[in-house]
């Protein structure tokens, strides 16, 4: 005869000291649960006891995060010719004065500016893209007047000696296929490699060089119910190519092509960066699928009971039943698949499971 109830036999499970409950796909909220309203329960209802213990409850899903670097065209080539020589490797961090590719073994330069190069730069020329040279070469050492858009003796000075640190003859003069102008300098940039790889002809007018995030764009592609078990804020464990990173949740947004997908979209933690000194391990084309943890209830140590246990009167009180039949009132920390840890009970005492005989018919 069981300790409970009178007929039937039923085995006995004791928790263990630790109890980790690891996640599976799809596994939601588990606080969610609704206890059923108390109820009397019949002398022959039949039980099994458990006895609660120190343990651990949390709970996770493991999907794929799609990291991709955003890219932005910044920069058109003005030279003509054949590509003999390409220098800039995607992703690449680059400042002004850094070459990005030869045409016709002339070096293409990267400089800051708004203006694009649109025509030839020599000694008389004014404007604001002689302003944006004279700062390049300003930032290269080369020119230490004011970037003031007259291209005078010190600038053509300070243009042979850029042209000569460049293997170039010296004469003086900027063509408008030397320099490609982008908003913003330092930063990551990429070219088009279909348009610029060694041996492609150039025409002028191309859109070679795209500007990157500052870093990788991270989100997750999941189902709706998923979703659901997701809310802002919630902890992401990213596992890249030789590191860890941690995210978390800032939004969703639904997939594009409709029906039960949503795009779960990834911020740092705090406003930092998901991958900080290690983005340049996401590939720059493409998109890279990282195997991710989302802990959908944060693991919490403590007395663990199983949710069957728990049992809920009108009035929303939690309490457990003893093995003699005592009530012990409890409140419920954490739960998930089917667990819960709680306080007001010690480990070592016999609990009822399920709590209520209707449960247990």
């Amino acid at each position: 005869m069981s300790e409970g109830g009178a007929g039937r036999r039923r085995p006995v499970w004791a928790l263990g000291a630790v109890l980790v409950l690891a996640a599976g796909a799809g596994v939601g909220w588990a606080g969610a649960q609704v206890f059923a309203p108390r109820a009397d329960v019949p002398a022959e209802a039949a039980f099994t006891f458990v006895e609660l213990a120190e343990g651990e409850v949390g709970s996770s899903i493991t999907l794929n995060t799609v990291a991709e670097w955003a890219q932005t065209p910044v920069g058109t080539n003005q030279a003509t010719g054949t590509v003999t020589a390409v220098h800039a490797e995607a992703g690449a961090a680059m400042d002004a004065g850094a070459v990005l590719y030869d045409v016709e073994l002339r070096p293409v330069v990267i400089a800051a500016g708004a203006v694009p190069a649109f025509r030839a730069l020599s000694q008389g020329v004014e404007g604001a893209d002689v302003a944006q040279l004279q700062s390049m070469l300003a930032t290269l050492g080369l020119y230490e007047g004011e970037a003031d858009g007259v291209f005078a003796w010190e600038t053509r000075a300070a243009v042979e000696a850029w042209q000569d640190q460049l293997g170039l003859a010296a004469d003086g003069v900027v063509q408008a296929g030397d320099l490609i102008f982008v908003p913003e300098l330092p930063g990551r940039f990429t070219l088009d490699h279909e348009l610029v790889s060694r041996g492609t002809v150039l025409a002028g007018g191309e859109a070679v060089l795209a500007g990157l995030s500052p870093e990788p764009v991270f989100t997750v592609p999941a189902t709706t119910a998923q979703g659901a078990s997701m809310p802002v804020g919630t902890r992401v464990e990213i596992a890249a190519d030789g590191a860890d990173w941690v995210a978390e949740v800032a939004g969703q947004r639904p997939a594009e092509d409709g029906g039960d997908q949503v795009v779960v979209i990834l911020n740092g933690v705090e406003g930092a960066s998901v991958c900080a000194q290690e983005c340049e391990l996401v590939p720059v084309e493409g998109q890279s699928l990282l195997r991710s943890r989302i802990v959908t209830q944060a693991s919490v140590t403590g007395i663990v009971t199983p949710s069957a246990a728990l049992r809920s009167d009108a009035g929303g009180a939690v309490s457990v039943i003893d093995a003699e039949g005592r009530e012990h009132a409890v409140e419920v920390v954490a739960s998930a698949r089917g667990m819960s840890v709680i306080t007001g009970a010690d480990a070592g005492l016999r609990v009822r499971v399920p709590a209520d005989a209707e449960a247990a018919g």
